[in-house]
């Protein structure tokens, strides 16, 4: 191709009759350089501004690379993270932002050319001329910018319409929300492309808030309606205006609602700031809601499940007119307040105990179908001025609620749910930090599996929460967001109407392999009742708020001042600080630390709490096993306290189960081969008496490939400082033990067992988008990316069971990953893999390899007993 103009993209207009896919050639309408502040609207500027006035040559420079821009449609080319979502931003646009005069230029909506771009090659010798003629307009329009004075048609300074800000959107605090902006008399929102937390930090002075501690995007307070005011807004965070960052301009958007920018701000009030910009919830939005327990005995007692419907208003609660309320109003309350069912209600004792009452009605004529996540989603309407005869024929909406199993209290409540659960459920989350919340597995022929997140919304995700005892769901999330499942993915394109039973009731697609990887799972966040468990331990000392000695309050009952102490080091481990940080509110625990001396920062030094041991999912220490009252603990000293290291993330192992079964054979391997794996503690306590170096050992032997399906990195619990040299093998070790191999009876009893110690923790291989980050050569770092795996051949060293000793017979092949826990995880529950195992004496048959909570309960028993009767040979 020869350089010609084409090949630039300055190309004349087509001849009559073609198609024109491309701009004719002439001067392009303005682009809106007015300043990015609240002032006059943006609009065309007139023909003899300066805007206009480089019509040809802003033309040309936004053609450079690309063919001149398209007349409509144009589209975002810078997108999060400062490149455009398809790739980095245009040339052109880019050099001129660069040297652009006062930042105006920055307003320039960049363009992009329906044209494909032409290949490198067809460019041929082009691309020099190209570049030079480049050169030379962009020095032109720099010297022509700092010469020419624009002219505008009137003053200079036009004070613009004054701006308001709210916060709006659900579920939320009154510190968070999507941005909403009043200007030009109508609300807007703020698309959320090249959002940044200096941008947060303008819009939340703006609100009252003393700064932003971060921003949300993909409207996850919901979508706004209306306009979208701005677009690509670009902060310094010193800005007293968030008119005076830089943007698109005025209501110049590309954006949908689905990319709503939304703020978390620092719960600190500005000193004196009047709330004049900001809206007040009672003009348009509900968004904190309670229930108020009147009955004395049960004012402590929590979870609150019954009471008068409060919102809050102002800076206190008022009630909801009961004229018109029904169940299904009941059951959107519940939902919110993490119950999955509502009751009836005694409203003759609350009337007798409202009259009695001085109320402050707000909302009357509630009307809810009874599948909303949120009262605001609802309709309604408020009382304005004065409400003091608000409500005559009625009185405050009071509602009562089902709790579910793990939240029951008092034995007619657990009996009922007994009797509701008969038989083992087929739904349940995985990988979630908090109780009510993970990625949704279900049960199919007697196989776990996880669900593809087309057309995944909050209705299907609240039947699910509901189905599992929990209230409504605050967030159905897509993309894996709680790790990736394994096995089959069931179902597809799940679309509940709200209001089924079970998710087994809404309509949905099988799945086939095409359609969807786990790079799909759907997951959900459910609400959960208040139970304060959080509000009974702290940390302290840490250098930040994940992280600290673990402190624990006790004797809180019957409203006496909690009296704080400090949990006893011993027997601390990863399972009790995961608990730790699951009450925290923290996630998952990175370390569980048994001496904290270097946190010494507390005035609290008395052990309060001792021998605790959990199991891993309970919701607070105090349900794990201690000693109670009856304090005993070796070392009483502060530096001996427990601590812990929390993580919003966490890695998942998982064995590849078919490979093992595909791999596995028996090997009669001499013993003068085996003096390492001796070393190593890799063979049985027998081959001690062996004559060596004569004979062998019956080895069976397989290939282990582990991946990390989690969403954190898997890292050797000891520093590379204390990493074991082993001389033998010539290899460092990094984890004591990091795999157990076990042959049991169908009845659960070793006759074989070997454990493997973390030779070395690399990636082997990852997934196509995945880059490997560790490797053991050169003493390098040790552990197991994200997407990636970590295989052991069946031809290396200890990679196998010593079955010398064992007699033919049916087996169980047993693998466990992490064993003693020394790293934290998401879940535990998917880290041994069990095989069924014949052996006849010279040969072994493994099959039906699985994960050991792929199944469910009743297949696993049928595997436990395999194959029926015992063979009388077995020791």
């Amino acid at each position: 191709m020869g350089c010609s103009e084409e090949g630039l993209g300055l190309s004349p207009p087509a001849a009559a009759g073609q198609p024109q896919d491309l701009r004719p050639w002439g001067p392009v309408p303005a682009p809106q350089l007015s300043p990015v502040g609240a002032g006059t609207p943006v609009g065309p500027a007139p023909p003899g501004a300066w805007a206009g006035g480089a019509g040809p040559v802003l033309a040309v420079l936004a053609a450079g690379r690309h063919g001149p821009a398209p007349d409509t449609g144009a589209r975002r080319g810078a997108g999060r993270g400062g490149e455009g979502r398809h790739g980095t931003a245009r040339h052109g646009s880019a050099l001129l932002r660069r040297y652009s005069a006062g930042g105006s230029l920055s307003a320039l909506p960049e363009r992009r050319s329906p044209r494909r771009r032409e290949s490198r090659a067809a460019m041929g010798s082009c691309g020099t001329w190209a570049r030079q003629e480049l050169l030379v307009l962009l020095s032109g329009v720099w010297l022509w910018v700092g010469s020419a004075q624009p002219t505008p048609p009137g003053p200079t300074h036009t004070p613009g319409p004054q701006l308001k800000f709210r916060l709006a959107g659900y579920p939320r605090k009154h510190n968070e929300g999507r941005v909403e902006v009043f200007y030009n008399d109508e609300w807007g929102t703020i698309c959320d492309d090249d959002f940044t937390l200096a941008n947060a930090q303008v819009l939340c002075r703006h609100l009252g808030f003393v700064a932003a501690t971060g921003w949300a995007h993909s409207a996850k307070y919901g979508k706004g309606v209306g306009r979208i005011w701005l677009d690509n807004v670009n902060c310094a965070g010193g800005e007293k205006s968030i008119a005076d960052c830089k943007h698109r301009g005025w209501g110049n958007s590309d954006c949908s609602h689905e990319e709503d920018a939304g703020v978390i701000c620092k719960d600190e009030r500005i000193p004196g700031f009047k709330d004049s910009n900001v809206i007040e919830t009672e003009q348009s939005h509900v968004e904190e809601v309670r229930l108020r327990s009147v009955v004395s005995g049960s004012r402590r007692q929590l979870p609150v499940t019954e009471g008068i419907v409060e919102v809050r208003y102002k800076d206190g609660w008022a009630q909801i007119c009961d004229e018109g309320w029904n169940s299904q109003n009941s059951r959107v309350i519940c939902g919110m307040m993490g119950f999955p069912a509502e009751k009836k209600v005694n409203r003759n004792f609350y009337k007798l105990f409202t009259e009695r009452q001085q109320l402050n009605y707000r909302l009357h004529s509630v009307s809810c179908t009874g599948t909303e996540v949120h009262l605001s989603m609802c309709s309604f309407e408020f009382y304005r001025g004065n409400t003091s005869s608000a409500c005559g024929a009625g009185m405050p909406a009071v509602v009562s609620c089902v709790p579910g199993p793990l939240f029951a209290t008092g034995n007619g409540h657990k009996k009922k749910q007994r009797q509701q659960q008969q038989g083992q459920p087929r739904i349940r989350l995985k990988g979630g930090a908090k109780v009510g919340e993970g990625r949704v597995e279900v049960l199919k022929s007697s196989e776990w599996g996880t669900i593809c997140d087309d057309r995944w919304n909050l209705l299907s995700a609240s039947v699910v929460c509901r189905e599992l005892g929990f209230g409504s769901a605050k967030e159905a999330l897509t993309g894996a967001r709680m790790g990736q499942g394994t096995g089959p993915i069931h179902i597809n394109e799940v679309q509940c109407l709200g209001t089924e039973k079970s998710l087994w009731s809404c309509p949905f697609k099988n799945i086939t392999q095409e359609d969807c990887k786990h790079t799909e799972d759907a997951a959900v966040r459910c609400n959960i009742p208040y139970m304060g468990y959080e509000n009974l331990i702290r940390l302290s000392g840490g250098r930040s708020r994940f992280e600290g000695r673990v402190e624990v309050a006790v004797g809180a009952g019957d409203g006496d001042q909690p009296r704080w102490g400090l949990v006893c080091g011993e027997g601390w481990g990863t399972l009790e600080a995961m608990v730790a940080c699951r009450q925290l509110g923290l996630g998952f625990a990175n370390h569980g630390l048994q001496e904290t001396w270097y946190w010494d920062a507390s005035n609290v030094t008395e052990m309060v709490l001792s021998g605790v041991k959990c199991a891993g999912h309970e919701m607070s220490l105090s349900h794990c096993q201690h000693h109670g009252t009856s304090l005993n603990c070796r070392n009483t000293g502060t530096r001996f306290a427990a601590g812990v290291i929390c993580s919003e993330t966490a890695s998942d192992l998982l064995l590849h189960a078919s490979l093992v079964q595909e791999t596995a054979y028996i090997e009669d391997r001499p013993l003068h081969m085996l003096y390492c794996a001796a070393e190593e503690n890799c063979l049985s306590s027998s081959a001690r008496l062996a004559n060596w170096p004569y004979g062998h050992r019956r080895l069976l032997r397989f290939s282990s490939q582990i991946h990390n399906n989690g969403r954190a990195d898997f890292r050797p619990k000891a520093g590379r400082h204390s990493w074991v040299w082993h001389e033998c093998h010539r290899h460092y070790h990094s984890m004591d033990i990091f795999t157990h191999y076990d042959i049991l009876t169908p009845n659960g009893t070793k006759v074989a067992e070997g454990h493997k110690a973390s030779f070395c923790l690399e990636d082997t291989e990852c997934e196509e988008d995945v880059a490997k980050r560790y490797e053991c050569a050169n003493f390098g770092e040790q552990g197991i990316t994200v997407g990636c795996w970590d295989l052991y051949r069946h031809d290396i060293d200890c990679q196998w069971i010593d079955i010398t000793d064992v007699k033919p017979g049916n087996y169980i092949l047993q693998v466990v990953i992490n064993p003693n826990f020394e790293v934290a995880e998401s879940d535990f529950t998917n880290n041994a893999m069990k095989c069924n195992c014949k052996y006849d004496g010279h040969r072994i048959w493994v099959h039906s390899c699985h994960i050991g909570d792929a199944l469910s309960e009743e297949a696993n028993k049928r595997f436990e007993q395999y194959p029926g009767q015992l063979n009388n040979q077995i020791s």
